[in-house]
């Protein structure tokens, strides 16, 4: 799976998707500008240790993005769109793509993708989720369409075991 922002602002927001990212497998797209560095210690702390293990490409402009990805499936995530991410049937090599914090994906660009727009239900007077939290709760729908494959299913107690 892959994962792409969209003129991110908010370094915390990046760094826990980054995590997120280097737990699921999931690669992650950046395209600019940027709110803040990359190099920044608010993102590397947030994305803890992690950051260095993680798949990242960067973009100058989402045309560069399609170029570099020529028909790829996107996924576009907005409170604007019609169809709900449940309803939806996710593949391994898709791209979800979200928008930045104050503004979300630009309308051009979704009104060019409106048949894979998808939203994140919620109550009407609710502007929009946390990023990072849109970005979990997306992701993890997808992973569980593919069954979760090669991740790790089951957990260890580290003092005490499980009964049989």
């Amino acid at each position: 799976m892959n994962i792409v922002l969209h003129q991110p602002e908010i370094p915390a927001n990046t760094g826990n998707i980054g995590r997120t990212c280097v737990a699921t497998g999931t690669s992650l797209h950046l395209i600019e500008p940027l709110g803040f560095s990359l190099s920044e210690k608010a993102l590397k702390r947030a994305g803890m240790d992690y950051w260095k293990d993680l798949d990242v490409h960067t973009y100058m402009n989402f045309e560069e993005f399609q170029k570099e990805h020529p028909g790829a499936r996107i996924w576009m995530a907005t409170t604007k769109a019609k169809h709900v991410y449940t309803d939806v049937e996710f593949g391994p090599d898709d791209y979800i793509m979200f928008g930045k914090e104050s503004a979300g994906i630009p309308e051009e660009i979704l009104v060019e993708h409106e048949e894979t727009c998808i939203r994140i239900p919620m109550e009407p007077a609710i502007r929009s989720l946390n990023l990072s939290n849109s970005v979990a709760v997306v992701l993890y729908e997808a992973l569980r369409q593919q069954r979760f494959e090669s991740m790790q299913l089951e957990g260890e107690l580290h003092r005490l075991h499980w009964k049989d």
